[in-house]
Order: C-alpha cells, then structure tokens, then sequence
C-alpha cells in the first residue's frame, strides 16, 4: 500500500482517496502526551484513526459513500503528506525507552513508522561473496578469519577477476541486485595491486547494472574516493557494539579507527552500510548504545545490518548462547522507529529463524536479506528458498538503486543509466512502483 493511499481491500473508485483528505479525530488509544511530543507516532495515529472511520463509512451504507465520491475531485488535488524529517539527536534514555517498551506494542509501532518510509511489500535481495578468505590479524573475538585463531577457516589469496564477475551474474540472475566483497584485512596498506583488482571487480559488476557494496577493511579518505569513482554503491563497516563494550570484542582497532573509515566513506559520496552482532554477551544498554552511536551520525547509514552470533569453533565466542529472538526483533523495531529511512539488513544467523520469525522481523521493519549459497564463513539462505517465502508473504525484491538514498549519491551516474535501454526485469519484481521507497 502506498503511503497516504487506500488499502486494497476498499473499492477501486477510491483507491486513489487520500488519507489527509479526511477529517480526523484523534484515537483515544493511540493518542497520547508521546504522540503530541512525536511526529511520527502522531502521523502513525492520524493514519490508524483514518482507517477505522473508513471502515465505519463503508459499513454505513451508500449514502456515506455517496458524501466520499462527491469529495473525490478534492482528492485529486490533495498533495501526499511529506513524511517527517528523520533525526539525529537522539539521547540513550530515549532510545532506551523505546527499546523497553512492550514487545507487541513495540512491533506496532515500528511497523507503522515502516509504512511511512517504505514500501512493505520490497525486500532488498543481497548476495555476499568472501573474495579473500582468513589470515587477518586483527583480534576480533568471533571471526573465524582472525589468523590469531586455530578455526575451519584457512587463509587463501585475493580471487582472481572473472569468478568474481560469474558469481555476481549469478547472483543477478537469481534476482539479487546488490553484490557485496568482503575481504580479510585490517586495511589495504601495502596491497595495491589488489586494490586495483577489486576496483577492477566494482567497475565491471557495476556495469551489470548492479549496485557493489566491499568490505576491506579500514579505509583512507583516498582510497574511498577511489572506490567512489570506480563506481562502489556502499561499504560495509560494521560498529560491532556499543562503544563501551567494544573492547571486549576487538583490542587491535579502536572505536575511534571505525567512525574514521566510516566518515572517510560518507565523505567520498559512498553509502555507508554499518550495523552490528547480536550475542557478543552484550546487555540491552549496549545494544542501545550502538544504535545511539549510529542514528546520531550526520546522515543515517543507509544500510543498518543485524548480526546474530554464529558460533564458530576455535574462537574466543565459540559458546556463546544463540541471542534469544526477541532480542532480534526489539534491536530490528527500535532501529527502524530511530532510522525510519535506513534499510534494516537481516544479516548472519537469519537461517537459525523460522519463516514466520523472519515474517515478523519483515513486519517491523527488516527490508533486506542475504541471501544465496554462502555469506562470509557461515551459512546463507539459498536463492530458491527466499524466493518461496517471499512469494508465500507477498514480498517482492527490490529495484537497483530503488532506495532514494542510494539514487541520490548515485547522481549523474543514474542519471546516465536511465538513458539507456532499459534493462529486462528481475525474476523477482515482474512489477514494480515508479515511485522509488524512501
């Protein structure tokens, strides 16, 4: 359903009737001295009390409905209303407060602030491929790929170039339409041939007309803008946890080193994807904390993705106990109600959830997965699968650049490509809006 537009379920005539055409009154469960200090959960109560009296009229006969019809030239002149400025100053209590509050309440009210930015029925479909494996020296405490480590994972060498490129046409194939690197290093110093190989590998899925997400390691201000002209969509740079608990995980980067690469991407014009891991033996104030850290950045990562532990032998975490689901899915509803625009990215550990724990995460705001044969070192959903459960729920995948974010950093560029022939559809989004989501 389109933001400000009718459910389907009403008669056609009216489909296009929208919501701030009528006179509403507030609803007295949905009012309250919060809504009156938020504009989103004030617009959530505005829409909701909209419904109910749409469905009071359609109850009351012809006559009603008669009055509506009458009003429909009005309608055709009404301008949607602009959804609400997202925020960047919010406080720990605050996000706290919203993170406590009663689970199912919780998911209600994500899943409005949801609706408001985005289009529920897209799911982003991204595909990750691990193009340089181990022998990373850094210390993190639940990778398998730390050379610091006795795991499974063995150290090989930077892929070459062209299963690179077969393995993102496969992907792109199978409906994906981001194609993410990951490579084990702490950085890139020292390693320019390689970089010129991976900026070689962007240039080239890019040109599939795919949007390329890496994740390399930290990054200086110059080779990100390297990365840019290359044609990189977004980088992966997760925060991991809150900044107090950090130095339980990672000792060999700092907190600090982070939020540096992250700028750096920003700054190049890059989309920055930063998230975290749930079942690090964190406590909910942590969790808090590291959405707190990231919604108060200048701009909202476009990509905010969840981790859940997967616990790999021979690391420090290996016993980790799996993070209970409603941790999940209060992390998944507080991030989409305090970065209504970000793409909330079910991440590692979404194959331990049944589809009906997916479901629910897609109603309070997850909108994009990973999905195909492998993520980094675990386990992915295949293609065939997600397909299915996605056709069982009514989701769609998502466009290329589809995210305006994302089309807005990609500029002339997109612009460019527009020009062209029009690419066949994906497998998976026979139709698809005009209007990108938000």
């Amino acid at each position: 359903m389109s933001a400000g537009s009718l459910p389907q379920a009403f008669p056609k005539p009216f489909a296009h009737i929208r919501f701030s055409v009528l006179p509403l009154k507030p609803h007295p469960v949905l009012s309250s001295s919060t809504a009156a200090h938020d504009p989103q959960q004030q617009g959530n109560a505005d829409v909701f009390t909209a419904v109910l009296q749409l469905q009071a009229m359609f109850r009351a006969g012809p006559s009603v409905r008669l009055t509506l019809q009458f009003r429909r030239a009005l309608a055709t002149h009404a301008v949607t209303p602009a959804v609400p400025p997202t925020r960047h100053s919010w406080t720990k209590q605050e996000i706290q407060e919203i993170y406590d509050t009663p689970l199912l309440d919780l998911v209600f009210r994500a899943a409005s602030v949801h609706r408001q930015y985005h289009d529920p029925s897209k799911i982003q479909l991204c595909t990750l491929m691990n193009i340089k494996t181990g022998g990373c020296s850094e210390d993190c405490s639940y990778c398998s790929q730390s050379s610091r480590y006795s795991t499974p994972t063995k150290a090989s060498r930077l892929v070459d170039v062209e299963p690179v490129l077969e393995a993102a046409r496969k992907a792109k194939e199978n409906g994906s339409t981001r194609f993410c690197m990951g490579a084990a290093w702490r950085d890139l110093s020292g390693r320019k041939r390689g970089f010129e190989r991976i900026l070689t590998m962007v240039r080239e899925i890019r040109g599939m007309g795919m949007e390329v997400c890496t994740t390399l390691g930290m990054l200086s201000p110059e080779q990100a803008r390297q990365l840019k002209e290359a044609g990189l969509t977004a980088y992966n740079h997760n925060l991991d946890t809150s900044r107090e608990y950090y130095p339980e995980v990672i000792t060999t980067r700092s907190y600090d080193d982070r939020l540096s690469t992250i700028a750096a991407v920003r700054d190049a014009g890059i989309s920055v994807c930063s998230g975290g891991i749930l079942g690090l033996g964190e406590s909910d104030k942590d969790r808090v904390g590291l959405i707190w850290e990231v919604a108060n950045m200048p701009e909202h990562p476009e990509s905010f993705p969840v981790n859940a532990l997967v616990p790999i032998k021979g690391t420090p975490l290996e016993d980790n106990e799996p993070v209970p689901y409603q941790t999940i899915l209060r992390t998944i509803s507080t991030a989409r109600i305090v970065m209504p625009a970000t793409i909330i990215r079910l991440a590692a550990g979404r194959q331990t959830l049944d589809e009906t724990q997916q479901a629910m995460c897609f109603m309070a705001g997850a909108n994009a997965v990973f999905t195909g044969e492998q993520m980094l070192t675990t386990p992915c959903s295949p293609w065939d699968e997600d397909k299915a459960m996605m056709g069982r729920w009514g989701l769609e995948g998502m466009r290329s650049f589809e995210q305006v974010g994302v089309a807005r950093k990609e500029g002339a560029r997109l612009e460019a490509r527009s020009e062209s022939p029009a690419a066949p559809a994906s497998k998976t989004s026979a139709s698809v809006d005009a209007q990108p989501s938000a």
